[in-house]
């Protein structure tokens, strides 16, 4: 039921916006959320999402949660 109520209170905020660039934001962020059936996701759709600093911190945790393999070691 949560969701339902902030479906509610986000229709009443837009009802108030009066601003057309807002508006067209807004319909560009809707048209861009729904899922377009068929179609693979690529890592290139999620290009921007990250901020250099979140990038740089999740590679930090990889290289730090990743051992190294040495190829001679199993020889």
């Amino acid at each position: 039921m949560y969701t339902e109520t902030r479906k509610m209170h986000l229709i009443e905020e837009v009802l108030k916006v009066n601003n057309d660039d807002t508006l067209t934001a807004l319909e560009i962020v809707l048209k861009n959320s729904k899922p377009s059936k068929g179609k693979k996701l690529s890592i290139y759709d999620f290009v921007g999402i990250l901020t250099k600093k979140e990038t740089s911190h999740m590679r930090k945790a990889i290289k730090e949660s990743t051992e190294t393999i040495n190829a001679d070691d199993w020889k």
